[in-house]
């Protein structure tokens, strides 16, 4: 399956979820705003908090980290990517007339940032076979790691999750190749973040 097709089946995942759902975290595919916060808080742990910085969010969906970096006093500058156009056209509507942040429908309209991190866009793979998948994800992390500055960040389901939870139709990766391939191939200074309450980790990858 090319990234066309897997792409395909990915949008219309989400488009569905945000037609159904609003710009609420159900909208974006999670259980709750509380896990939707925790996220960002990982995620996040990747910033240098005194200085204003760049940011990318790849995989923006409504804009919801916008509004949290905004409600946490972050001096930033904002670019979401979501490849829905329903999701961006809920951003935009959200957003309309704050001046640090704006959201394009093309990857290929991101531009360098600071920073870039992505939350959730590996987890559902639908139709893909894990491998196939798999494959996806590296050749992703290659793009979001060129759009990225200082350093990237993104989390994905463990394979470390309780079996009974396990669906066919999500992807749950090896921790320990991920962060492998992180430290190997983009930077030395790569953190791997496997304990807080959800069945997921976050990579962090620092360039300096």
């Amino acid at each position: 399956m090319n990234d066309a097709k897997i792409l395909g089946n990915v949008e219309g995942y989400y488009t569905e979820k945000i037609e159904v759902h609003g710009a609420t975290a159900r909208g974006v595919d999670w259980n709750s705003s509380d896990s939707q916060r925790l996220r960002f808080v990982h995620l996040l742990k990747l910033i240098d908090r005194d200085q204003p910085f760049t940011i990318n969010d790849y995989g923006c969906g409504y804009g919801a980290l916008a509004d949290y970096l905004k409600s946490e006093g972050y001096a930033f500058q904002y670019s979401g990517f979501d490849i829905s156009p329903k999701m961006i056209a809920k951003a935009d509507e959200l957003h309309a007339g704050i001046q640090e942040v704006a959201f394009v429908a093309k990857e290929q309209d991101l531009s360098e940032a600071d920073y870039t991190v992505a939350s959730g866009i590996f987890n559902v793979k639908l139709q893909a076979s894990s491998t196939e998948w798999e494959r996806y994800v590296l050749r992703t992390l290659e793009r979001i790691n060129s759009l990225s500055r200082r350093g990237f960040a993104f989390n994905v389901l463990t394979k470390y999750s309780d079996p009974e939870f396990v669906r066919p139709d999500l992807y749950y990766a090896d921790p320990l190749f991920l962060f492998h391939y992180c430290k190997t191939n983009f930077s030395r200074f790569a953190s791997l973040l496997h304990d807080y309450p959800l069945y997921e980790f976050t990579i962090l990858v620092r360039k300096q």
